[in-house]
């Protein structure tokens, strides 16, 4: 297989499940955690390498490394592997996933931007999902009428924070998720909720446009989806928050191998239900709309990406990051008719923050 973001969590957990199963990494792509990288290239022995700096190619223990989005791109062309595990973050991550399925790749799909800003133009039936989320819709899926897709939020680093204080919330604050360490830009995601609006995008092109969707908290991350049949029941995906499930059945579908405990509902006790509120987390705002436009995708990631920019380099407060993105949304961009204005209204939207 070849690894988009092999430094990542998504990506370590990826390598873990490979060497359990035994499947040969052919390419590792990774960013600037060179040390990381390293160690993973001295126990895969990948046959080639691409990291993001030009100028960190010395630093590489290995022969064949290249540089730079176009190398990626190359390199899916040239690998012989049918599956690609793409675990880039952000926008960065939509070309390979369009060229890895012009290379009639399979795409094991954690890169969120790919389906939420492209999503009309891209193939779903050669992409296996591994969010949690959609794994969990996929796993629960029967020859039964569906009628809601519900996914679930932890709520974030401000879940229970005074309303009154998120206006001063920081960029360390962001990262303190009650459950579990992420990689920065999706832990603020996770923070605007943002992240779980792109989930339910995602939800609607892999699962179509008939079904309603809708995301609740639930503050243990033990139940990652429910779908409610339109015969009157509901069944829960419950499984504890480690990724290298969702993997291991886009690596061998088969999956007759134990990967993780069991939930033990007698030590659990209980579990604890929320609203997604809007006065916490303004983007709730256009869910339904987006869902109802889901071609605005592009525009609710090029601004999202653009202001937590802004917010990193603290030009903006953290509750701007929802208002630009509200704002942008609101702006009438034009809708895309192609891969090619996909990439256009992207520069658009970003031009205009």
């Amino acid at each position: 297989m070849l690894l988009l973001g092999s430094t990542g969590s998504i990506g370590v957990n990826t390598l873990k499940v490979a060497k359990k199963f035994n499947i040969k990494v052919e390419v590792l792509v990774a960013g600037k955690n060179i040390e990381l990288l390293n160690q993973q290239i001295t126990e895969h022995q990948p046959e080639v390498v691409v990291i993001a700096d030009i100028s960190d190619i010395s630093k590489v223990n290995h022969s064949k490394v290249y540089a730079g989005a176009e190398n990626i791109l190359k390199v899916i062309a040239d690998s012989k592997s049918k599956l690609l595990v793409n675990a880039l973050v952000g926008f960065l991550g939509l070309r390979p996933t369009l060229k890895a399925i012009e290379c009639g790749k399979k795409v094991a799909l954690a890169n969120k931007e790919s389906l939420v800003a492209c999503g009309k133009f891209i193939d779903t039936s050669k992409i296996q999902a591994i969010d949690s989320e959609h794994f969990a819709l996929w796993y629960l899926m029967q020859k039964r009428t569906v009628q809601k897709m519900i996914i679930t939020a932890s709520g974030g680093a401000f879940r229970d924070w005074d309303l009154d204080k998120l206006a001063s919330a920081t960029l360390g604050d962001t990262q303190k998720h009650p459950n579990w360490a992420m990689g920065q830009k999706i832990t603020i995601d996770s923070a605007t909720m943002v992240n779980k609006m792109f989930e339910l995008l995602e939800a609607r092109w892999l699962f179509g446009e008939s079904i309603e969707y809708d995301a609740i908290i639930e503050t243990k991350s033990l139940i990652h989806a429910l779908i409610d049949f339109k015969d009157g029941s509901t069944t829960a995906h419950f499984a504890h928050a480690n990724m290298q499930l969702p993997i291991a059945y886009a690596l061998d579908i088969k999956m007759d191998e134990n990967i993780l405990k069991h939930v033990d509902l007698l030590k659990i006790q209980n579990l604890e239900f929320r609203e997604i509120e809007k006065n916490r987390y303004p983007i709730w705002e256009i869910k339904e709309d987006l869902l109802q436009n889901p071609n605005k995708g592009v525009i609710v990631n090029a601004a999202n990406e653009r202001a937590i920019e802004k917010f990193i380099n603290k030009e903006i407060g953290f509750m701007d990051i929802s208002k630009t993105i509200i704002k942008a949304y609101e702006t009438g961009f034009s809708m895309p008719q192609s891969v090619e204005e996909v990439f256009e209204i992207d520069k658009e939207v970003r031009a205009s923050i």
